[in-house]
């Protein structure tokens, strides 16, 4: 085989050799663009769920972007799950859902986690595998100020009340417990409730403490009346977890970074979520 030859082989299987190369470069590219995926921890809330989660159009007060929107989510549940990324060490993704469909965007991936001042209850169970609480609260009834209903005390003094909540939980369970209860059709969201409460449409709705003070805070038309006998609860019921695929992998994590919130921490997380929310909210 002559020099030149050789010369004309040697360069072409440099060049090959070089071609193989850039694939495998361009190859590792896509791999490592496939496992940012796995970098990303996405939560899945309503973002109006006040002080739980509501919806800004700013990042002001540690606000998160919500995922395809100009709009930012904050709340008492954004907080928990800006520590449970950090303890993940994964970036916080913020998918805003409706109620109804956080549980199918959870078994179907669309995201990672349910904050969304969900009640770990049997029922849910069976579908979902949740973490330890992040934090428990007792139910109230939320009506008019001045209203026919504002001194009342106790279950029985809301006899003949126009009553609702959110459809698909346990609020809306618990209003069976008041004698001759006039309960009204569930509703798809809290400010749904607060609109139809303002309107005289319902003379209350039963919430979780902190929204009622959320409520009452936001509107001086709104009071709430923390019962002297109160509904009867698990304590599943009154209380709220974050819910995950069965078997997740990271619940000893998550269950981790949970525990060492003391309560005295989740309660001033709570208060300053209250005094941050929207006044719209």
């Amino acid at each position: 085989m002559s020099t030149k030859l050789k010369l004309i082989m040697t360069t072409l299987l440099a060049v090959i050799l070089l071609a193989a190369c850039g694939s495998s470069e361009e190859g590792t590219t896509t791999s490592d663009s496939g496992s940012k995926e796995s970098d990303v921890f996405k939560v899945g809330l309503e973002a109006g769920y006040a002080p739980f989660n509501w919806t800004q159009n700013d990042d002001s007060n540690g606000a998160v972007k919500i995922e395809g929107s100009q709009e930012y989510a904050g709340g008492y549940d954004v907080e928990i799950a800006k520590r449970v990324a950090d303890a993940l060490g994964k970036e916080l993704v913020i998918v805003k859902t409706e109620w109804d469909g956080l549980l199918p965007a959870l078994q179907s991936g669309v995201i990672d986690a349910i904050i969304a001042g969900m009640s770990p209850t049997d029922e849910r169970k069976e579908v979902i595998d949740f973490s330890e609480n992040y934090y428990t609260s007792e139910f109230v009834i939320v009506t008019k100020t001045g209203g026919d209903y504002a001194n009342a005390k106790t279950l029985a003094d809301f006899a003949g009340a126009k009553i609702t909540s959110q459809l698909n939980t346990t609020n809306y369970a618990v209003i069976d417990q008041i004698p001759d209860v006039k309960k009204e059709v569930a509703m798809e969201s809290f400010s749904h409730m607060r609109v139809a409460l303002e309107s005289g449409a319902i003379d209350g709705y039963v919430a979780e403490r902190p929204e009622a003070i959320s409520a009452s805070t936001a509107n001086p038309n709104f009071t709430y009346i923390e019962l002297e006998d109160g509904f009867d609860v698990e304590e599943a019921d009154s209380s709220v977890a974050i819910g995950l695929v069965k078997g997740d992998e990271n619940i000893d994590v998550i269950n981790e970074t949970l525990n060492a919130i003391t309560e005295e921490e989740r309660q001033q997380i709570m208060e300053q979520a209250i005094a941050n929310q929207p006044a719209a909210q």
